[in-house]
């Protein structure tokens, strides 16, 4: 969330990389540019504290100076079910540090959200076929507002992917395992910014908007700077999560 989250993912990335032994870092950056949206230099700053790949959502057309950067860059991704017209790509595959190829695939939900997309449901399946000809280790970012779909995702890939991860509320839930088949969940992965605020905006202005109804300007907040993730441990072999750990730090 805006350069507070920059900053987090500056400090605390590689120091969780060093820690964790972490082959791959996957963030959703749809808010990295001033709290909405992206830019090229954001999305090369972001690649230089360590993520691996990029993720976006309802924000992604928000900065109209990226739009051709979508397409040249594979690892910033924009959601698959987007219309086929649409720049970039929705997946990609990667190679981690220690040689293993790794499909990331980018959805956007279509409950609360104001882009009429594709079903994700069946994007998925799709976009499913063209990773496994390189892979079959997969990582989905599904950023949707409403948990019961999130939810229902996750019991539909059961089993087709590594391990799934929710974005967009900016708040982290409690609720990881590992489903029946093998895949690892968490309905949402938090935010990575300035936690002394409504979601990553300054919150006075947010009260009083509540109060009011009048809208209020955008602003990213600065206090109490953190950054919120999941770890999956991926069985070497088959490809399903093994364990889950949430992470909560501060700096």
């Amino acid at each position: 969330m805006g350069s507070p989250g920059r900053e987090a993912v500056k400090v605390l990335v590689p120091k969780l990389i060093e820690e964790y032994n972490l082959e791959l870092v996957v963030a959703n950056a749809e808010n990295a540019a001033g709290g909405a949206g992206i830019l090229p230099k954001v999305a090369e700053e972001l690649f230089s504290y360590g993520c691996d790949v990029l993720t976006m959502g309802d924000h992604t057309w928000d900065k109209k100076e990226a739009l051709e950067f979508y397409d040249q860059t594979s690892r910033l991704l924009r959601p698959a079910n987007f219309p086929a017209e649409a720049p970039g790509h929705g997946f990609c595959v990667v190679e981690t540090k220690k040689g293993k190829k790794i499909g990331v695939i980018n959805l956007l939900g279509r409950v609360f959200i104001r882009y009429n997309t594709n079903c994700p449901f069946e994007a998925a399946t799709k976009t499913l076929k063209e990773v496994y000809r390189q892979t079959r280790f997969v990582i989905v970012d599904f950023h949707g507002e409403a948990t019961s779909e999130k939810i229902a995702f996750g019991h539909f890939i059961d089993g087709k992917v590594s391990a799934v991860f929710g974005t967009h509320t900016h708040v982290q839930t409690a609720d990881e395992k590992i489903l029946p088949q093998g895949t690892g969940y968490l309905t949402d992965a938090g935010m990575t910014g300035p936690f002394d605020s409504v979601i990553g905006q300054k919150k006075e202005n947010i009260v009083e908007r509540f109060l009011t109804t009048v809208p209020s300007k955008f602003e990213v907040a600065t206090g109490d700077v953190a950054l919120n993730g999941v770890i999956f441990t991926l069985d070497d072999q088959t490809g399903v999560t093994t364990k889950i750990l949430r992470i909560q730090r501060r700096i």
